[in-house]
């Protein structure tokens, strides 16, 4: 599997990192390594994310880089970000067009 993150997941994670990094550049290196290590586990292991408990009837899985949330689908060999939020964040929907099936 591959892990590629949508447009608007990528926009969202950028400003993440630099939404961390003006506080503590320290702490935004560190959840850049959390995060690297965390997505590379789902190129083996696609399903180790838990369903969303928001929306348990959605095909998205999540997996959790402290404080982030990332919301993620599986279609074909593709593992694809479809969204990052913060855990204090409620998600309304999920959606994109390369996710879509």
């Amino acid at each position: 599997m591959k892990v590629k993150f949508t447009p608007s997941a990528r926009n969202q994670f950028l400003s993440a990192i630099k939404y961390i990094q003006k506080d503590k550049p320290s702490a935004a290196i560190n959840f850049r390594n959390k995060e690297e290590t965390i997505l590379r586990r789902l190129e083996e292991f696609a399903d180790s994310g838990r369903e969303i408990p928001e929306f348990p009837e959605l095909p998205y899985r999540e997996v959790i880089v402290p404080p982030y949330r990332f919301f993620y689908k599986i279609k074909d060999v593709i593992v694809w970000i479809a969204a990052v939020w913060h855990g204090a964040q409620l998600p309304k929907k999920l959606k994109s067009g390369y996710c879509k099936g």
